[in-house]
């Protein structure tokens, strides 16, 4: 295995939807050397749509949009990795190093915003990667999005891990006066050793604190996730973290077990071999005994909070953490939908007489 500086994952297995292999071997002739960093590409991605739509019991959003595919926070533990088999590339090193954009994100969600028919739901940004990885400094494809969604005062929800978002307080401030947005902040750990193979270009546990902070003391309704809770990685930190959140003005607080689909199994178990080999098979003890006898689960109901003792060990300490600290739990409170103006073509509001 190959460790990349500021990288997450450390291999770069095969999509599953790519089915011929090239497998390298040594003849002792010649051996390139392999460098220890890897830059990161970005590319463009041409979308016909930008609003994804679902009908999941665990999912508490119908409409979400995914500015970015790939994510180079480079967390090893990202359900998301696997999405990128769909581009026939792999869920590991090129999931954080291989980047695609939505170059005609906000023209879009304007043609979408203006369609004959469309009611409007809250969109929830950043479900799946996030979108406020470090290329939205340059590319800024999530800001486009904002403004597309404050002129037409349009419900949101955002989901980050990023400290950018504090560049976007005039939108969500303007937002949040009609209850049209709320931000979650994720918080995985408050070690920063741990962060640092964990989430390695992902902002630093104290900086996510301080988005937190300036969120709330904005007006912007912000919640906190403490996803993905790991078995004997970060659940002791759990009272901690919900401590920490709620002292930084956090209102809201909900939690997600780890999930390990597809390819991201064997990538999540070379992490702990390489970084917690003393503790690697009870992680996957307890995770198997989280998910009856499975690595993962992804039954609906169970999927998001596991099932079994230590399952329901974990929802009671969660539920009284919160109590605690007077935080609401879950991930959505009620946004209003009654100042939405369509765009009309051209980029217009159609605004009602």
């Amino acid at each position: 295995m190959m460790i990349y500086k500021g990288r997450g994952a450390l291999g770069n297995p095969q999509p599953r939807f790519l089915k011929p292999a090239i497998e390298a071997v040594d003849d002792g002739w010649y051996r390139e050397e392999v460098p220890d960093s890897i830059a990161t590409q970005v590319r463009p991605e041409a979308a016909r749509s930008i609003i994804t739509r679902n009908d999941s019991p665990d999912i508490p959003f119908e409409q979400s949009i995914n500015p970015y595919r790939g994510c180079e926070h480079g967390c090893p533990y990202c359900y998301a990795r696997p999405s990128h088999a769909y581009m026939d590339l792999s869920p590991g090193i090129d999931f954080e190093t291989k980047i695609f954009y939505k170059a005609d994100a906000a023209r879009l969600l304007e043609e979408e915003l203006g369609a004959r028919g469309y009611v409007p739901k809250p969109i929830t940004i950043g479900a799946n990667t996030d979108p406020y990885q470090p290329v939205e400094r340059e590319l800024r494809v999530t800001r486009s999005l904002l403004e597309v969604l404050e002129r037409t005062r349009h419900p949101l929800s955002l989901i980050t891990k990023g400290t950018l978002i504090l560049r976007d307080l005039d939108l969500l401030r303007s937002l949040a006066r009609e209850q049209l947005v709320q931000v979650f902040v994720s918080i995985t750990s408050l070690d920063a050793a741990l962060k640092r193979t964990l989430e390695p270009r992902a902002a630093s546990p104290q900086a996510r604190l301080r988005v937190v902070r300036e969120l709330a003391a904005a007006g912007v309704p912000t919640g906190v996730l403490v996803a993905p809770i790991i078995p004997a990685v970060n659940d002791c930190e759990l009272e901690d973290i919900v401590a920490a959140v709620a002292a930084h003005g956090a209102m809201r607080a909900g939690y997600v077990l780890l999930r390990l689909p597809h390819e991201l199994k064997a990538l999540f178990r070379a992490w702990l071999d390489e970084h917690l080999p003393d503790r690697a098979e009870h992680v996957m003890a307890l995770i198997r005994a989280a998910r009856e006898g499975r690595e993962n689960d992804p039954r609906f109901g169970s999927r998001m909070i596991g099932s079994g003792a230590w399952a329901q060990l974990l929802r009671d300490r969660f539920t009284l953490a919160c109590k605690r600290h007077g935080l609401s739990m879950g991930r959505m409170r009620d946004l209003s939908s009654e100042h939405f103006r369509a765009p009309a073509r051209g980029g217009q509001i159609s605004l009602p007489l």
